[in-house]
């Protein structure tokens, strides 16, 4: 029985001191720190995907505003008193179309830097929500202008018998053909825009 209590009494506990504490603690944050953000890289990569996505838009809604607005034939017989002409701004349509495509082109150049501040900054929220209202409403504005060119396209190729509207395509072949390539590139700067808010969204939601 003296052995056992002599046995209890030489087992002393050493207690841990502070600065072991300080370390270990030190060490924890330190781990911490050097952890890097497991979504960090992913979302720089979408900045960038955006990036160019906005110079492709800029260069179609460019390439639209340049063409139609730059549109205008006439043919090389006349009258005395008639020259038949066509030329973009004979209709509202069109004049809004260059008006829309042309606005559009302004925002994108303007766009390019706070796309830049998302590279910068992926985990930056403000500029990219920013974005995202704001491609919304181009979306909304190119779409309108490309939709109601694209009725006035129609109806110059194929007319109207009900309404006898003729078509003009026939006689007036460059200025058709030019109308349609504008067209078609304010659809394509259209659907970049739109692939610009999914993306977006998209990185909004894995935030």
């Amino acid at each position: 029985m003296d052995s056992t209590k002599t046995r209890d009494e030489s087992s002393i506990d050493i207690p841990q001191s502070k600065s072991t504490k300080a370390k270990t603690t030190t060490a924890i944050a330190t781990t911490k720190a050097i952890t890097p953000h497991p979504q960090g890289g992913w979302k720089r990569g979408v900045a960038i995907f955006d990036f160019i996505l906005r110079i492709c838009a800029l260069v179609a809604a460019l390439a639209a505003t340049a063409t139609m607005g730059t549109t205008d034939q006439t043919l090389p017989f006349f009258t005395q008193f008639f020259q038949f002409q066509a030329s973009y701004d004979d209709l509202p349509t069109f004049t809004f179309f260059v008006v829309a495509n042309a606005i559009a082109s302004g925002y994108l150049v303007l766009s390019l830097p706070f796309s830049i501040v998302g590279i910068v900054r992926p985990h930056a929220v403000g500029v990219k929500l920013l974005l995202l209202i704001l491609d919304t409403v181009m979306v909304a504005f190119t779409t309108a202008a490309a939709a109601a060119a694209a009725a006035i396209v129609y109806l110059a190729h194929n007319g109207n018998p009900n309404t006898n509207w003729l078509a003009i395509c026939q006689q007036f072949n460059d200025f058709c053909q030019k109308v349609s390539g504008a067209v078609v590139a304010s659809f394509i700067a259209a659907v970049i825009l739109i692939f610009l808010v999914v993306l977006s969204a998209v990185a909004l939601r894995r935030h």
